[in-house]
């Protein structure tokens, strides 16, 4: 199974969150705001910030806001900052025991590349957007009316 880990999936809440109204939130806020423990709030938005995700603003008014629009930020960036490069297997991105003897490594690195390549494409913005829920009106036995 692919999966992100749990700080990814906080991290891209996070930086939705900050995207909606790109104003300065503290990490008690967006902890609030998103129901995500304080310290662990805290330790994500520091770990956009060292990636240049989030500006920090020092004073009584502080806090973290987009380093730059939304548009501008990736999925795939959020993913990096949260876990380090995107892998989906050890030879993805490094070298195995396994490497002088195997003969899917080069395949892996072409599936690795096309799913970073996926996630570069859809940005923060994207990922705010509303999206219409579709309802399906059918049952067994005919429409429901």
């Amino acid at each position: 199974m692919l999966r992100l880990s749990k700080l990814a999936d906080y991290g891209s809440q996070v930086m939705a969150y900050m995207a909606r109204d790109n104003t300065v939130h503290s990490a008690s806020e967006v902890a609030a705001a998103t129901g995500i423990a304080t310290p662990t709030a805290s330790k994500i938005l520091k770990m956009l910030a060292r990636r240049n995700l989030l500006a920090s603003v020092r004073g009584a008014k502080g806090g973290y806001v987009l380093s730059r629009s939304a548009g501008g930020i990736s999925i795939a960036e959020i993913i990096d900052a949260m876990d380090g490069p995107i892998s989906i297997t050890e030879c993805s991105t490094s070298t195995c025991q396994q490497e002088s003897v195997c003969s899917t490594r080069s395949n892996w690195q072409g599936i690795n590349q096309l799913i970073r390549e996926a996630l570069e494409k859809v940005t923060l913005a994207e990922m705010i957007e509303p999206k219409p829920q579709i309802v399906n009106m059918v049952r067994s036995g005919g429409i429901i009316a």
